[in-house]
């Protein structure tokens, strides 16, 4: 059964990664490829319809760790407490950034929400990148399951 469990949880977090790639790479780059104010927009709309859907997922395999594997997502949190925060941070950043990005239309406004969604779609990756590194590396915990420094 832990099996079926765990196979669930990675299909879930893969979805996340792979679903949400796309809004990630669009946002990091739209700065860069979209040049006037309708082209970024039109990057915007291409994700619109994707993007709140896309952290289902996360919160879906988040939540299958919580029910089945309590104590790996405790050990996960305390090892990867800062990781966490920042990709909470950024997915935070990201989609008030979307929301608020339209409500002035002032271009100081909208630049700044621009690169502050450019910057958080630039983060959230590496966050979540050094995160799945330290997994594939290993992490040291202690006798009890907490994270401890070696």
């Amino acid at each position: 059964m832990e099996a079926i469990w765990f196979a669930l949880a990675a299909l879930m977090l893969a979805a996340y990664v792979v679903l949400d790639g796309f809004d990630f790479g669009a946002g990091a780059l739209h700065l860069f490829v979209a040049r006037s104010d309708r082209e970024r927009r039109q990057v915007l709309a291409a994700i619109g319809p994707f993007w709140d859907g896309n952290e289902v997922w996360l919160l879906a395999g988040g939540g299958v760790l919580f029910l089945a594997f309590p104590k790996v997502l405790a050990s996960g949190l305390s090892g990867f407490y800062l990781a966490i925060f920042l990709l909470l941070w950024t997915l935070i950043l990201r989609g008030i950034s979307i929301e608020f990005r339209s409500h002035v239309a002032d271009p100081l406004w909208r630049e700044f929400w621009d690169a502050t969604f450019g910057l958080a779609s630039t983060l959230a990756p590496i966050v979540l990148g050094a995160a799945l590194g330290n997994v594939v590396r290993g992490v040291p915990l202690s006798a009890d399951g907490w994270f401890s420094l070696p």
